[in-house]
């Protein structure tokens, strides 16, 4: 199999010259870059990467951490990043992690050796402190906001969005709401916020009045009959899938709004919340190739739809 110092040999040109060609080099002239390709083409010299990357230190690869593949959320955020991404010339290597923390890091360490130019982190599963240190090796984008990451952060404004949900419903005279979660009673900063809102627009609310692990339209017929001998009029769920859910076990039982603006919310006429969670991640792009530099917070729509309690 033919080398480098082939197709130097082959040309007549030197080792450097060649190089300078297979890592597309401007300064090299037309005619010598025709000869070294076409000397690569006649015996199918392939470039070895692992070298490439050490002579001009880039891998032209992001990592992108999630949680997993086969979720609403973050298929719209991937979508974004990998039309991003691919439009600027780079690979996306996908990291799910399950939320298991040794994962997450085991990644981490992976891009401290340098197997990616940046790391994006759409969800994590340690404290925050231990993926701080990580820093000192390269670009770290974060899909949430971190007061103590003031540049790579872009986000939601979930805080700002759920605020006026329970706003809405206060206005409906709504007085007892319920409310789904993910990730087996374990409070992520997201779920917080919620928490958080709920028990402050809402004082009858207790955690009590959480249908945890919700994730598909399953989940959502089971929160259903949970809801059911609770005394709540609304639900503000986690997901269109999981409202979708609700919806079709006891339609018309309970004001329900969901999230991600999944076109089953249109089908089903159900009030949501559109993130622009393709918007995320394509903000997430700039800031790990650094064309940006900050952190964003993105614009959400509250997409109402009319629909009445029994």
């Amino acid at each position: 199999m033919a080398n480098i110092r082939d197709i130097a040999k082959m040309t007549g040109y030197s080792v450097s010259t060649v190089s300078r060609v297979i890592n597309n080099n401007p300064y090299v002239s037309e005619q010598k870059r025709r000869e070294i390709l076409a000397a690569m083409q006649a015996v199918n010299y392939i470039p070895n990467h692992t070298a490439r990357v050490l002579s001009v230190g880039k891998t032209k690869n992001i990592g992108v951490i999630l949680p997993f593949v086969n979720h609403p959320y973050f298929d719209a955020l991937l979508s974004g990043i990998t039309t991003a991404a691919f439009s600027r010339g780079y690979k996306v290597t996908l990291l799910p992690t399950n939320y298991d923390p040794q994962a997450e890091e085991a990644y981490l360490k992976e891009f401290a050796a340098k197997s990616f130019d940046a790391m994006i982190i759409t969800s994590r599963a340690n404290p925050i402190e231990v993926l701080l240190p990580y820093l000192a090796y390269g670009r770290i984008i974060f899909c949430e906001k971190i007061a103590a990451v003031p540049d790579g952060c872009t986000y939601i404004d979930r805080e700002g969005s759920i605020r006026e949900v329970f706003a809405f419903f206060q206005a409906q005279g709504i007085t007892n709401i319920g409310v789904t979660l993910g990730r087996s009673r374990k409070l992520s900063s997201n779920s917080k916020i919620t928490v958080r809102l709920a028990k402050e627009y809402f004082p009858a609310f207790s955690e009590d009045l959480i249908f945890w692990d919700s994730l598909t339209e399953e989940d959502g017929k089971e929160a259903a009959v949970f809801f059911a001998d609770k005394g709540v009029e609304a639900i503000f769920t986690n997901g269109d899938r999981v409202a979708a859910g609700i919806h079709l076990a006891k339609p018309d039982e309970w004001l329900v709004i969901g999230r991600d603006h999944l076109f089953i919310s249109d089908v089903l006429q159900l009030s949501t919340i559109d993130y622009h969670l393709q918007d995320c991640g394509e903000m997430a792009v700039q800031l790990a190739v650094n064309e940006k530099s900050d952190s964003f917070k993105i614009p959400y729509t509250f997409v109402q739809r009319p629909m009445a309690k029994k």
